[in-house]
């Protein structure tokens, strides 16, 4: 993500109020992400509101990331808040998965 960085007290407040304040809970859940499993093999994107890379392995540096995972914020916020589970949300297709190494972002909402 870019290098502005969402304090905690208004990402928790986004995540608080979801309604209106969807777009800063997902962007501070990704940053969250992003700090805790540093890396670069694999591109977490939530359309439209932001997208990180993470895991570590070999890191992609241009053109298209060979390892994505892509689903809609809600989906995203749901596994973020432990409302559902990454295999239930994968096998029902709200979750797209393209790379040898993309599996591996299930292990960042455990």
């Amino acid at each position: 993500m870019g290098t502005r960085r969402i304090p905690p007290e208004a990402g928790n407040a986004a995540i608080a109020d979801l309604a209106n304040q969807l777009p800063t809970a997902v962007r501070f859940l990704l940053q969250r992400i992003e700090d805790r499993h540093r890396g670069g093999s694999v591109e977490l994107r939530v359309p439209p509101y932001g997208a990180i890379q993470c895991i570590q392995g070999q890191e992609h540096r241009r053109g298209t990331p060979p390892n994505v995972v892509e689903m809609g914020p809600e989906v995203f916020i749901a596994l973020c808040l432990k409302e559902t589970n990454f295999p239930q949300e994968l096998q029902a297709g709200r979750i797209s998965l393209s790379g040898v190494m993309a599996l591996e972002v299930a292990a960042v909402f455990d």
